[in-house]
């Protein structure tokens, strides 16, 4: 052990043919902790996207999952184009804030990679009066962290940008994300986005409704304040 980082242990592996074919072979699918049950063979093909290529992360950007290749098709048939973001979500995602004032929250380290084919491509949409949607709150934490006074830059490297109500989400215009944690960061990026009062409308049309929650349940589109397009939906 090498010491700590917060709550977490830094460790060292010495394994001759690397850690990656070590945890594949002897790890278990590291599954979110408010899912009380050992996976499953099922989970193993559920709980990751269609459009996953880099190893690195912990859990699932679970926004993701929505997605198959079906839908994906029907999309492109409308017109509507991807790109992509590395980014590797990191354990200290399900870490709640336990802090009175949000600005002392030590937030957690993630790897990411903005890179500058989908910087150009952002571009060329918002010049042509697109709108840029991202897909999960792991999308905009990617985005804005390679923010350079005002605009998008490749970049690639760790963040620890922590988002909450007062700041102000530039890099996008619209999030679909699911319901998330109380007190958690995450909840604190989407209040941000849509607005504190606005979230806890959508949460409360969400419990009574007795939608689903987290990492396999439902979703919500989410148009920023600034944006134009449609009426916001939940």
């Amino acid at each position: 052990m090498l010491g700590r980082d917060g709550e977490f242990y830094l460790l060292r592996f010495e394994v001759e043919d690397g850690l990656e074919p070590w945890l594949l072979r002897v790890g278990r699918l590291p599954l979110p902790p408010y899912i009380r049950r050992e996976p499953g063979q099922d989970d193993t093909e559920r709980y990751q996207t269609v459009f996953a290529r880099q190893v690195g992360a912990v859990a699932a950007p679970t926004a993701g999952l929505h997605f198959d290749e079906a839908l994906l098709e029907a999309l492109r048939q409308r017109g509507v184009q991807f790109g992509h973001v590395t980014l590797h979500v990191g354990a200290g995602t399900f870490q709640p804030v336990r802090v009175e004032d949000v600005r002392e929250h030590t937030m957690h380290s993630e790897w990411l990679n903005v890179g500058p084919e989908l910087v150009a491509q952002v571009r060329r949409t918002r010049e042509a009066g697109g709108r840029v949607v991202a897909i999960g709150t792991t999308v905009v934490r990617a985005l804005e962290s390679a923010m350079r006074d005002g605009e998008l830059a490749p970049f690639a490297g760790e963040t620890r940008i922590f988002i909450f109500p007062g700041y102000r989400i530039r890099s996008v215009d619209a999030l679909l994300t699911n319901f998330h944690l109380p007190e958690s960061t995450l909840l604190m990026l989407v209040s941000a986005f849509a607005g504190r009062e606005r979230m806890f409308e959508a949460y409360r049309h969400a419990v009574e409704q007795r939608y689903r929650f987290f990492s396999y349940g439902d979703a919500m589109l989410l148009w920023g304040p600034d944006a134009a397009g449609p009426a916001p939906r939940q």
